[in-house]
């Protein structure tokens, strides 16, 4: 693999110096903000950033997010199940991935994991990435990096409706509704998505090590069959030309259905899964003059995970303060698992000051409220964080640009922190060099803190929260080498990044749990959230890119490698692990073609290729390795129709691990797609000055 992507990288290189024309790649003009806050070229933004741009999102059209980050970039990987996405970015979890939409933040919380169904994948204009330690900018959750998800504008006066209707292998619907309607000072845009599967089972085997039965005849699924839905509002109104005003508002639903086998305590579920979530945001955007502009968000989120029975069961929990399992459900009956509840408060002002400095300053208070009556002694557990925070980006020294911020952070349960951030880019022609340094910190959540509860996974578990948990903090070092020749960019970065007390499931004695629940419960396991003496991350990513109008090629690559100390009680010594879902080894490649055969027909194909070395786990096996080819079509009638269609997996591989045990992958093998995206718009058609001004506006907002 190693040999192919080198060939695959000379040949572009060769590709590119006998190319007679050289122009700038069209993607590096495009205005990026996650990195900062406030607008760059993406090619001269003072902190590295990655970008998915519209054009690859609309050829490679993935069903799911986690589809397209896996697919578009190799320094993400997935390891998908009932409770989340469990996404890695870099090396750390989900859980240090701070994801925006719209530089918002998403609040969807399944064991630890976001919820990432919650982004309509056919609503999104690009993605940015910005890797590192953000916390003076961002806050918690910042410490392996950011992902903005930036959704599409309808800024185009009049109605416009859109319908996107996509089916696939083993039951796969997908549909995406849009309504947007914009009059006067008075913008509206209603979106509607539903995502269907019927699931699949790559094996009948459950790991036998872990069971006292010999079971080739599970009817446990691999993915279960599962229902979303999501209505989403966006209102804006233009008060005077400096003061536009915004509403959102939002309502989510997911079951997941879960087999009912014959094998009690392996394969037979007794209950399902149901999700539900809420939110509500207000804000505004004063703008000064041309470069000064205020800003004030505040955001309502709710998201309440409950499990809906299919059979009588006696179910475990606090009752009364008091851990219990005599608590009986029956068929219908509805048993609220834990209902999160995020309150949050932005003021940010930008300002250009003299000597070309922009500066960035602003306040954020955060409010969290978890109720779990089953899994939190007393039923509820709340934190609350204040944060004000400051950025100077200075451009006084160029080709020299500086940036460095501030935040100062409290918590209610662990005190005052200050997190610095410090980057630099020099600017040589075509090439361009950053570098950065950032402290991260990040408090323990409520669940870490108080969750608890069992769960029969091939024999009894028994998960506890720790309320001696410490606050983790990490220092983030990183380097980086942009350069573009003609139609090539290449960038080549490397980073290191040290997380101290950082928070992990840990396997411990039983003799260390509540014994009155050992007694209980008799758990073959129990798992307790504990502070690691410290954990490391460090490795290479490349990417390379060459684009003309027609002809786009390029991959990824990149290198990991994790260490962790762990204290062993059983042995009474400190021993070395890797992070959980580590692989060493991830490179994604695309070829993708287009062309315009008239003014009514576009066509374009694209070949896509991903691959991951093994992934470590300290339990239950490593995920195996696997490498995945994908063929994507588009087809663009018109303005208004458009045709996707594509093979995932053409080489049929599947993972038969046996469950219970980690996968590398869950793709049931070679699936088939298509979709019809149908709009109409019914507006007025925009002159020249109209449409400077409305890419002006949607650059400003993003």
């Amino acid at each position: 693999m190693k040999k192919i992507v080198l060939a695959i990288g000379l040949w572009l290189l060769a590709f590119c110096l006998s190319a007679q024309s050289v122009q700038k790649e069209a993607a590096l003009q495009e205005v990026v903000v996650t990195g900062t806050g406030t607008q760059h070229l993406l090619k001269d933004a003072p902190v590295q950033t990655e970008v998915i741009s519209h054009r690859q999102l609309q050829q490679f059209a993935g069903k799911s997010i986690e589809d397209i980050l896996s697919g578009l970039t190799a320094s993400f990987a997935f390891n998908e199940n009932d409770m989340g996405s469990h996404l890695q970015m870099n090396g750390l979890g989900n859980s240090y991935v701070l994801i925006l939409v719209d530089g918002r933040r998403l609040h969807g919380d399944n064991g630890g994991e976001n919820d990432l169904s919650l982004i309509d994948p056919h609503n999104i204009e690009k993605i940015e990435i910005v890797k590192g330690a953000s916390s003076a900018l961002y806050g918690s959750d910042a410490i392996a990096g950011v992902i903005n998800i930036i959704t599409r504008k309808h800024r185009e006066q009049g109605l416009m409706l859109e319908n996107t209707s996509r089916v696939g292998s083993y039951g796969d619907i997908r549909q995406h509704n849009g309504i947007a309607l914009n009059y006067g000072k008075f913008s509206s845009y209603t979106n509607f998505q539903l995502q269907h599967s019927d699931g699949w089972q790559n094996t009948s085997e459950e790991a036998l090590s872990q069971t006292e039965y010999h079971i080739t005849d599970s009817r446990n699924k691999t993915v279960n069959r599962h229902t979303n839905w999501q209505l989403a509002e966006h209102l804006t109104y233009q008060l005077t030309p400096k003061i536009e005003l915004y509403a959102d508002g939002s309502i989510y639903w997911k079951r997941i259905y879960r087999p009912c086998g014959k094998h009690p305590g392996v394969d037979v579920k007794t209950y399902d899964m149901q999700y539900n979530n809420a939110s509500i945001s207000v804000g505004g955007k004063w703008k000064l003059n041309e470069t000064d502009v205020i800003t004030l968000d505040a955001d309502w989120k709710r998201h309440a995970y409950k499990y809906v029975y299919t059979d009588t069961t006696l179910t475990d929990g606090y009752v009364n303060g008091r851990f219990t399992n005599y608590f009986p459900y029956f068929p219908g009956d509805k048993e609220l698992q834990s209902d999160q509840r995020l309150t949050q408060i932005s003021l940010k002002g930008v300002f250009a000051l003299p000597y070309e400095q922009m500066l960035s300053a602003g306040f954020d208070y955060r409010y969290d409220w978890l109720e779990a009556p089953m899994r939190v002694k007393g039923g509820k557990a709340t934190d609350n964080t204040q944060a004000i925070y400051v950025q100077d980006e200075w451009a006084l020294l160029n080709p020299l640009y500086l940036t460095a911020g501030l935040r100062l952070t409290r918590n209610e349960g662990f005190g005052t922190r200050l997190t610095p951030k410090l980057s630099a880019m020099l600017k040589l022609g075509e090439l361009r060099l950053r570098a950065t340094w950032s402290q991260g910190y990040k408090t323990p959540t409520p669940k870490e803190l108080h969750y608890q509860y069992i769960r029969n996974m091939n024999g009894v578990y028994l998960y506890l929260g720790n309320t001696d948990l410490k606050a983790q903090t990490s220092n983030y070092f990183g380097v980086s080498a942009e350069y573009t020749l003609g139609h090539l960019t290449m960038t080549l970065s490397g980073y290191y990044n040290k997380v101290d007390n950082m928070i992990a499931l840990v396997t411990i004695p039983t003799s260390e749990a509540p014994g009155d629940l050992i007694v209980q419960y008799d758990p073959m396991r129990v798992r307790q959230y504990q502070n690691m003496e410290d954990a490391k991350t460090y490795g290479i990513d490349f990417t390379a890119r060459y684009q003309t109008k027609h002809f786009t090629a390029g991959g990824s690559y990149s290198y990991l490698d994790t260490k962790a100390h762990q204290y062993d009680s059983d042995h009474d010594v400190m021993q070395e692990v890797t992070i959980d879902g580590m692989a060493h080894h991830k490179a994604n490649w695309y070829v993708t073609w287009n062309h315009d055969f008239s003014k009514l027909y576009h066509l374009g194909i694209g070949i896509y290729g991903r691959m991951s070395s093994k992934r470590y786990y300290q339990l239950d096996g490593n995920g195996k390795g696997y490498q995945i080819w994908r063929l994507a079509t588009t087809h663009q009638f018109g303005k208004n129709l458009r045709l996707e269609a594509g093979i995932d997996n053409i080489f049929n591989y599947i993972d038969k691990t046996p469950h219970g045990l980690h996968l590398g992958t869950t793709t049931p093998g070679t699936t088939v797609y298509a979709s019809l995206t149908v709009r109409f718009n019914k507006g007025k058609k925009l002159n020249n000055k109209y449409k400077y001004n409305l890419n002006q506006k949607n650059n400003e907002e993003n």
